[in-house]
């Protein structure tokens, strides 16, 4: 397995590319952290995309993400192909939450089923994955 950082980069030649990337990254990271706490909202996705746009923007920001000690092993997991137990129960219950939230406050029945077969197939793949 190769480190996460051992890929090359291109890094945007602009000033404003950088700029753009650097404020996604942030931006990312914050709901990310919002994401820890908050049921239904996704985190790794956010991590993910925050860990792309830092390493496109700031090599500084980026080795931080890595070296954090809740987004580094996850970003480490899923470069592996492989999430802990823990994180699929997480992303179960949360699923579960949100699909429980849209069938009380969703009054189109067939956009509640649409939302949980979407997040049905999703769990379904995440436990087909293998685990550290």
């Amino acid at each position: 397995m190769k480190p996460l950082d051992s890929a090359p980069v291109q890094m945007p030649t602009g000033g404003l590319g950088r700029v753009l990337l650097r404020i996604l990254a942030v931006v990312s990271l914050g709901v990310a952290f919002v994401g820890v706490v908050t049921p239904g909202l996704p985190t790794i996705e956010f991590v993910l995309l925050a860990a792309w746009a830092a390493a496109r923007s700031s090599p500084r920001l980026h080795a931080w993400i890595l070296r954090h000690r809740v987004f580094g092993p996850l970003l480490a997991h899923w470069q592996a192909g492989r999430l802990p137990r823990r994180a699929k129960w997480a992303a179960t219950g949360t699923m579960a939450l949100a699909g429980i939230f849209a069938a009380l406050t969703i009054p189109h029945r067939p956009s509640v089923v649409i939302i949980v077969g979407c997040m049905a197939c999703v769990l379904l793949w995440l436990w087909c994955r293998p685990e550290p």
